[in-house]
C-alpha cells in the first residue's frame, strides 16, 4: 500500500498529497485529485452563482421582513444584495468559459473571503441587540462563503495548466 508522500490517490479520490505538488509530478496520480477535476471549477461556481443570487434576490426584495426577523436594518440588507447580484453573474457566466480565468477565480474567491469578514465582523461588532436568527443569518452567509473560498482555492491549485490534455477547461 502506497504511504503519505508517494503521489498516489486516497478512497475517494483526493490526492493523499496535494501541497503545492513538489513532491510528486502532475500525471496520471494527480489526474484523479478531485480538485483538479477538470469539471471541478465549474461545478462550484454552479453551487456558488444561484446562492448568491438567492442571498441577493431576498436582500433586495424582502429587506423590511428579513431586517425585522434577523434585527439587521432594512436598509444594509437592501444596500448589500446588489453585491451578491453582481457576483452571482459573474460566477455564472466564469463557469460557462471554456478557458476559465485564473485571475477572476482568485478574485471570486477573495470576494467570498471578504463577505465572510463582514458577515462575522457584523455579527461580532454590529448591533449589540441582534437577535438569534440575525446572528444564525450572518454565521450561515459567512461559514458557506468561506467553505466556497476554500473550493475555489483548492481547485485553483490544482488545476492542470493550458493545453494539458485535449477537451478539458484550460486555465487562461
Amino acid at each position: 500500500m502506497p504511504g503519505i508522500g508517494e503521489g498516489r490517490t486516497g478512497r475517494w479520490g483526493a490526492c493523499v498529497r496535494c501541497g503545492d505538488h513538489g513532491g510528486h509530478r502532475i500525471g496520471a496520480a494527480h489526474s484523479l485529485c478531485l480538485f483538479a477535476s477538470p469539471r471541478f471549477l465549474p461545478r462550484v461556481l454552479w453551487v456558488d452563482a444561484p446562492e448568491c443570487a438567492a442571498t441577493g434576490a431576498v436582500q433586495r426584495a424582502a429587506a423590511g421582513p428579513l431586517g425585522a426577523a434577523t434585527g439587521l436594518p432594512a436598509s444594509l440588507l437592501s444596500a448589500t444584495g446588489w453585491f451578491p447580484l453582481a457576483y452571482a453573474a459573474v460566477a455564472a457566466v466564469t463557469a460557462t468559459r471554456r478557458a476559465m480565468p485564473r485571475a477572476l477565480i482568485l478574485l471570486l474567491a477573495i470576494g467570498n473571503l471578504g463577505w465572510t469578514v463582514g458577515c462575522i465582523a457584523l455579527a461580532f461588532a454590529g448591533p449589540r441587540d441582534l437577535p438569534g436568527c440575525g446572528i444564525a443569518w450572518l454565521m450561515a452567509q459567512g461559514a458557506f462563503a468561506r467553505v466556497l473560498a476554500d473550493l475555489q482555492w483548492m481547485g485553483l491549485r490544482h488545476q492542470r495548466p493550458a493545453g494539458f490534455a485535449a477537451g478539458q477547461p484550460r486555465m487562461a
